[in-house]
């Protein structure tokens, strides 16, 4: 007895088998989109999670790493490499897109002198751009330059020197008055942004110390003499501070 042919599959039938394998497929493919999509934020959420864990976030909340703060006190981790690197220091502290409008690139670099001193290093401010004339409060810019080193000041434990030194051009106090009022004003003035008051020492030279010249000789009449000097002692003795 033949053996009875079967009837060919209809073109629809065919075309309906085709279309659902393709659904089948694209449902497929955008189930795994949405799989990779959830486990790339649980991904980012652990590594999240684990840099906070290890300290590396930035203090003021911005997830950024404070990878500029740690190579400034790096570089003042190394008081004899200063004379070379101190515009980069200038440049790492107060970079140009974050000066404000009245505090010019020179207007800084004229009146901010970092130096190498034998315990660690000195940023020296002139009191032309932290105080009003004869003043011993502290001027917007002022509150601007002074707080842009804090950031810095809490990734080292360094201890901290705030010198004031003035001349005998102001009338109103003693130099001696004065340079002290001016250090006292910048060391209260970083202990109320965070920055550890165990860790300042305060000292007021009046003008017993004006600057040197070239030929090694005392300036009497210097917009330097003026000045407040922030010493961070970064050069750590044997056996430690």
């Amino acid at each position: 007895m033949a053996k009875k042919k079967e009837a060919p599959c209809p073109p629809m039938a065919l075309w309906l088998v085709t279309f659902s394998d393709l659904m089948t497929l694209l449902l497929t493919f955008f189930v795994l989109l949405l799989t990779m999509a959830s486990m790339d934020n649980s991904i980012l959420t652990k590594v999240t999670l684990t840099t906070a864990d290890l300290g590396l976030l930035d203090k003021r909340g911005s997830g950024r790493v404070n990878v500029k703060e740690h190579m400034i006190v790096e570089l003042m981790e190394k008081p004899w490499e200063v004379l070379d690197k101190q515009q980069r220091i200038k440049d790492l502290l107060f970079p140009d897109d974050t000066l404000p409008d009245e505090i010019s690139k020179s207007d800084l670099n004229d009146n901010l002198d970092v130096l190498a001193k034998q315990d660690g290093v000195a940023l020296v401010f002139t009191d032309q751009i932290l105080f009003a004339p004869g003043g011993a409060e502290l001027s917007d810019k002022g509150q601007y330059l002074i707080g842009r080193l804090v950031p810095m000041m809490t990734q080292t434990d360094a201890p901290i020197n705030v010198a004031g030194y003035t001349d005998r051009s102001d009338a109103t106090q003693t130099p001696l008055e004065l340079s002290g009022a001016r250090a006292l004003t910048v060391l209260a003035f970083l202990v109320d942004k965070g920055v550890p008051n165990s860790r300042f020492s305060l000292s007021a030279y009046g003008n017993a110390f004006p600057v040197i010249n070239e030929l090694g000789r005392p300036v009497a009449e210097s917009p330097k003499n003026r000045r407040v000097e922030i010493l961070l002692k970064t050069a750590r003795p044997i056996g430690g501070y």
